[in-house]
């Protein structure tokens, strides 16, 4: 491989700005940049533990994945719903036992 290669990404319209501003504000080129983040980026990466899971870690992840599979599952904004309301019920019943003390 040669000294340099080039690559060619592409980034959402707020992440560039966001590029741009610091770059700007740096002094740098877009390539010294995310170098330089890359570089971070894989070193954070590098030096991250290794988890090796369990034998029974590996089977419940499958039982949690075939349930999935099965469509046996909530999405975040319904578990948030759920957790919201069953909040909201704990607040009614403990204004409820003050009123009556």
């Amino acid at each position: 491989m040669p000294a340099r290669a080039t690559m060619t990404i592409s980034l959402p319209p707020a992440m560039i700005r966001e590029v741009e501003k610091v770059r700007k504000a740096e002094h740098r080129t877009r390539s010294e940049l995310i170098r330089e983040a890359l570089r971070v980026y894989l070193n954070r990466v590098r030096t991250l533990p290794v988890y090796t899971p369990t034998t029974r870690e590996l089977r419940e992840i499958e039982k949690g994945r075939a349930a999935m599979r099965r469509g046996e599952y909530y999405t975040l904004d319904e578990f948030f719903r759920a957790l919201d309301g069953s909040r909201r019920q704990a607040r009614r019943k403990d204004r409820r036992s003050r009123a009556s003390a």
